[in-house]
């Protein structure tokens, strides 16, 4: 085997030779990995005793020992001896050097080597791997090419008369040429997946793949061979059931379907518009919409067939169904497992299960949700909050008598804080009272703690007792007061008794 693959691009692999019926040569390139590590991986998925639908409740152990049992896979013997195919290719070049004279040569070196006829075939093989340039054939239902159109439109804000600049998405399916447009306010992440929801609507299905152009929305490192796509595009494209292969950059022949497209959008739909005010990008968008079907009703002259009969004949028929549901954009984040069993997103406190204090966790969350991950498993769902130092806290992942739990408890925190001083005693011991679940207090008491390290313990002391009346439980807020020493700021009692008599005082009998 060449390279040792990731376990995340194993599980890709198998979903896209599996599921989506790509072949060994689809997948390479859509992963930028070599086809025999691709081959590799593939016989030894075939070899094992994984399914399909069990994978995704695996975890990486599992399909790792599943393709890599103990017992080391046995060499072919008698195997014989491949010749040098980077001389044959160089010695090719020269003029009357046949290859039934390197054959002879190789015997000669290589008398139980291969044949003639395997010799040839198995060069061929290997030059195929030095083509450069590949021919484009767009199979039916198999790409959909998508790329913003240079040229900007206008829109007009009814109240300020303000006028913004918004973008121009275009989607065209490679067989047919059937396109999609739609005015977007941006080319940001959002409006990125948002246009390819839509797009998919549109066209009432999904291709086999997507060719972006090299935005960042889609890719977050350029390169010819190895791009670093979006992990959320990635995501979405999943969610689909589809795979992404960005065009590769200084090559225009790679997305001059789309280019075309975006030229007749130019052309027959937005120069139609441009004696047109919009004061809405939802205005602008019908108006788009509506000369679009004009687009994709009107007929080629060298095929006499309009886009939309080309789809329906062609594309239409091919394309994967959509999923129940649109995709939701979901960010992703890699957060590890505090000692309270808690991760910490957007300063929001989620719990995972208790087993995983001090592990690295990967975070999927969108609007609405929060998806925790260990080795490519769900362990927790949660709603999302978005209110600062909000706890979410799941009574399935406590465990006070685990033994991870066995060095920090609340009883052990609250002597080692009474070791500084009574008030930062009866400071932790609130925390813990304060929370849910003692367990909760552990993150707060142990940043108090070790803030209070760098303090002398009379200046601790007088900032627990200023902590303890107001009422007051964040760890920033004991670093300001130790900070600030507001803690010396006391609070002086006024009398408030009046003077009976005073010789600014008038009496009552002034008033009558």
């Amino acid at each position: 085997m060449n390279r040792r693959m990731r376990m995340k691009d194993i599980r890709r692999v198998i979903r896209l030779s599996q599921q989506v019926g790509l072949s060994t040569r689809q997948i390479a390139k859509a992963l930028n990995i070599s086809r025999s590590t691709i081959s590799d991986y593939l016989r030894r998925y075939k070899q094992s005793d994984l399914k399909l639908a069990s994978i995704d409740g695996l975890n990486d152990s599992q399909i790792y020992a599943s393709l890599f049992p103990i017992k080391a896979d046995t060499e072919k013997k008698h195997q014989k001896p491949l010749p040098d195919f980077s001389k044959i290719h160089t010695e090719l070049k020269r003029r009357y050097m046949t290859r039934q004279l390197l054959w002879e040569e190789y015997r000669q070196a290589y008398p139980d080597g291969y044949g003639y006829t395997q010799f040839c075939q198995l060069y061929k093989n290997w030059s195929k791997s030095l083509t450069v340039s590949m021919r484009q054939i767009h199979k039916a239902g198999e790409k959909m090419f998508v790329d913003y159109s240079g040229l900007k439109w206008k829109v007009t804000d009814p109240k300020t008369g303000i006028i913004e600049e918004v973008d121009i998405f275009v989607a065209v399916l490679g067989a047919s040429g059937y396109t999609y447009a739609e005015a977007s306010r941006d080319q940001t992440k959002q409006s990125f997946i948002n246009s390819h929801n839509h797009a998919f609507k549109y066209f009432k299905g999904v291709t086999e793949v997507i060719i972006p152009d090299n935005l960042k929305s889609a890719v977050s490192k350029a390169c010819r061979y190895d791009p670093d796509l979006n992990e959320t595009f990635q995501d979405m494209a999943e969610h689909y059931g589809t795979v992404i292969l960005p065009a590769r950059p200084y090559r225009p022949k790679d997305k001059g379907k789309v280019e075309l497209s975006v030229k007749l959008v130019q052309r027959w739909i937005l120069a139609r518009l441009r004696h047109q005010t919009f004061f809405s990008i939802e205005e602008l968008n019908e108006a788009i919409w509506s000369l679009l079907d004009d687009l994709n009703n009107r007929k080629m002259k060298k095929l006499e067939k309009s886009r939309r009969q080309l789809f329906e004949e062609l594309d239409s028929p091919a394309l994967k169904p959509l999923p129940v549901y649109s995709y939701e954009l979901r960010e992703f984040e890699q957060c590890r497992v505090s000692i309270d069993y808690h991760i910490e997103l957007l300063k929001c406190y989620y719990s995972v299960p208790y087993q995983l204090v001090g592990k690295e966790v990967d975070v999927r969350f969108s609007a609405t949700v929060v998806e925790v991950f260990y080795q490519h498993k769900r362990v927790a769902f949660h709603k999302r909050f978005y209110r600062i130092g909000a706890y979410s806290t799941q009574k399935e992942h406590m465990a006070s008598s685990h033994r991870v739990y066995a060095e920090w408890t609340p009883s052990r925190l609250i002597n080692r804080a009474l070791s500084v001083g009574k008030n930062m005693g009866e400071l932790v011991k609130t925390i813990m009272e304060v929370k849910p679940h003692p367990e909760m207090g552990f993150r707060t008491s142990l940043g108090i703690i070790n803030i209070a390290k760098k303090y002398d313990k009379e200046a601790v002391e007088l900032a627990a007792r200023k902590m303890i009346e107001l009422k007051s439980y964040r760890v920033r807020h004991f670093r300001s007061i130790l900070k600030n020493k507001t803690y010396l700021t006391a609070r002086k009692k006024c009398d408030l008794t009046l003077p009976q008599k005073h010789e600014n005082l008038r009496g009552a009998l002034y008033y009558k």
